[in-house]
């Protein structure tokens, strides 16, 4: 007998696979690809053409198979380590798999310019593999684009819905060439933004950049954090790219205190795996990290139940 997966107010998958038990998520990301190439490359003071993919697909099954056992869900792509996490059951049965289905536009050595949805991925096979969820990347900025973008989140969120997939939509917001030129970029201003265009659209969990780059003392961070959790209706998260590792737990308190659900990074846990006895640094260093982290979601993290009913979003079997 199959069973049906919780769904919310509006059709949209419950993240509950993705959850720990308190209803909060403490997610592990290794879907980087090419930004994980340079950042192997500036270790090793190589070119990015000298790493390898083995090594990439090497790196991140490590990850899933030490931190794997302290997360809720790990996310992972196609490209290097999917495949092989699926066939040789890397993961414990109490983290979920991801799937990044997001078509990166990026330039080696530079950022993520543009992303697609990846639609020739078969979701009645990625169900079939365990897999919980999809990821789709979303960059957002203030241009001509929006409604694009728009379209865009809302095919993927459908693609979830129609699949019984969780759905965890990441918009990054960044400037557009006006913005930088001028100066007048502000990130907070347009993380709130991107929220209230995106999150209405209803993906089971919206994930999001912390504000000010996770400085400043947890107060302030968690007022500016309480703007997001104002525009967004569904449970949401923080990603840690461009948050050091030391300011990423304060970051991550001062978003649950304002109405966050937990968390899904990868850098502020791993990178510095990436110099030395890799293995090693992965069981100590950063399982310490992430064990951490949990308790901080779990004392201050909102249960996904909760957010949801707080935006009238009931579940139903």
């Amino acid at each position: 007998m199959t069973t049906r997966p919780a769904v919310l107010t509006g059709g949209s998958i419950a993240p509950s696979a993705l959850a720990r038990p308190s209803g909060t998520f403490a997610m592990v990301a290794a879907d980087q690809r090419d930004s994980l190439r340079t950042m192997m490359a500036q270790h090793d003071r190589l070119p990015g053409s000298a790493v390898p993919d083995a090594r990439l697909t090497a790196f991140k099954l490590a990850v899933a198979r030490e931190l794997g056992p302290y997360a809720s869900a790990l996310l992972i792509d196609r490209d290097y380590g999917y495949r092989q996490l699926v066939d040789e059951q890397v993961l414990p049965g109490g983290c979920a798999p991801i799937l990044a289905v997001d078509v990166l536009d990026q330039r080696p050595g530079g950022p993520v310019e543009d992303t697609a949805l990846d639609e020739s991925v078969d979701t009645a096979a990625v169900v079939a593999d365990g897999t919980r969820g999809l990821k789709l990347l979303v960059i957002w900025r203030r241009d001509g684009h929006r409604d694009r973008r728009i379209a865009l989140a809302d095919r993927f969120i459908g693609m979830c819905r129609a699949a019984g997939l969780a759905s965890v939509l990441e918009p990054v917001a960044r400037p557009t060439t006006e913005e930088e030129a001028a100066g007048t970029f502000r990130l907070n201003d347009s993380i709130v933004d991107a929220a209230r265009e995106l999150a209405p659209l209803g993906p089971s969990l919206y994930k999001c950049q912390v504000p000010d780059g996770g400085a400043g003392p947890v107060a302030g961070l968690a007022r500016q954090a309480e703007r997001i959790d104002a525009v967004v209706d569904v449970p949401w998260v923080v990603l840690s790219q461009g948050v050091g590792a030391a300011d990423f737990p304060r970051a991550v308190e001062a978003a649950c205190r304002a109405g966050a659900s937990g968390f899904l990074a990868g850098r502020a846990l791993w990178t510095d795996a990436l110099a030395g006895d890799r293995d090693s640094t992965l069981r100590g260093v950063s399982a310490d990290r992430l064990r951490f982290l949990g308790e901080v979601v779990d004392r201050y993290g909102r249960p996904w139940w909760d957010a949801a009913a707080a935006a009238g979003g009931r579940v139903t079997a």
